[in-house]
């Protein structure tokens, strides 16, 4: 049996690089971005960008999408972003680390996307709310939705069914916060409440940041639809459910 020690070394070596990680980092909010954005963000010339984007890709770490005389690169998946978040979790842990400057940490920590899904005290507050109030099942490591689950989905204008059946990944399971320590919802129907509440303007995004910003028509829509959910608490009170350990594979 081959040891998987020198694959996940490889990956590790990939990750570790500061101008490849600023990169891998930058497209954790979903978004495809260029060469050229990657550059600027990761702080290299374009030559030595295009160098780390062939690494990245052939460590299947990257995706790759051509439109015309442009490149735009992705995340390979949801379970990079999750590999991600969790060492940010440990990164936030060590005591000598860098901490982010108070506004962009706030904002980070208040409301962000993790991928394609909701992160910060919004993400945590969505995953309570749902959890205290009965609407989650745990089932094989993860979620399953109840009843009055599909109905709360259904009220946000989402039918659990058809988002499930677009998507190999889990429905719903948890994912570790790197900023708050606690479980916030990912899965396919996860990333399809965040589609949702951007396109009806419930959320919105801060231009080159994965902040997000819950609106006033957003934050009624969501507790008159999902009782009992709260954005604002750093400390929400502990849910009913025991939620089930985040994988992060």
């Amino acid at each position: 049996m081959t040891s998987p020690g020198p694959y996940l070394a490889e990956i590790a070596h990939l990750m570790g690089d500061p101008a490849r990680a600023n990169m891998l980092h930058a497209l954790m909010d979903g978004r495809a971005l260029t060469a050229k954005e990657l550059a600027y963000l990761a702080g290299v010339a374009p030559q030595t960008a295009s160098g780390h984007l062939a690494r990245l890709l052939q460590g299947g770490l990257l995706a790759v999408a051509v439109q015309g005389r442009h490149r735009y690169y992705r995340l390979a998946g949801a379970e990079v972003a999750t590999a991600l978040e969790g060492l940010m979790v440990l990164v936030g842990s060590q005591p000598t680390s860098r901490k982010l400057p108070s506004r962009v940490g706030e904002e980070l920590s208040q409301a962000r996307t993790c991928y394609d899904h909701f992160a910060g005290r919004l993400g945590i507050g969505i995953h309570d709310a749902l959890v205290a109030g009965g609407h989650l099942s745990v089932a094989d490591g993860g979620y399953g939705l109840t009843r009055p689950g599909v109905e709360v989905f259904m009220a946000l204008g989402i039918d659990p069914a058809q988002a499930s059946s677009k998507s190999r990944r889990a429905a719903l399971r948890p994912c570790l916060d790197w900023s708050e320590r606690r479980p916030h919802l990912a899965g396919s129907l996860a990333a399809a409440l965040a589609c949702r509440c951007f396109e009806v303007g419930w959320v919105l995004r801060k231009k080159d940041s994965r902040a997000v910003t819950l609106t006033d028509q957003g934050r009624e829509a969501l507790e008159s639809r999902l009782p009992g959910f709260r954005c604002d608490e750093p400390e929400p009170a502990t849910p009913a459910v025991r939620a089930p350990a985040p994988s992060f594979a």
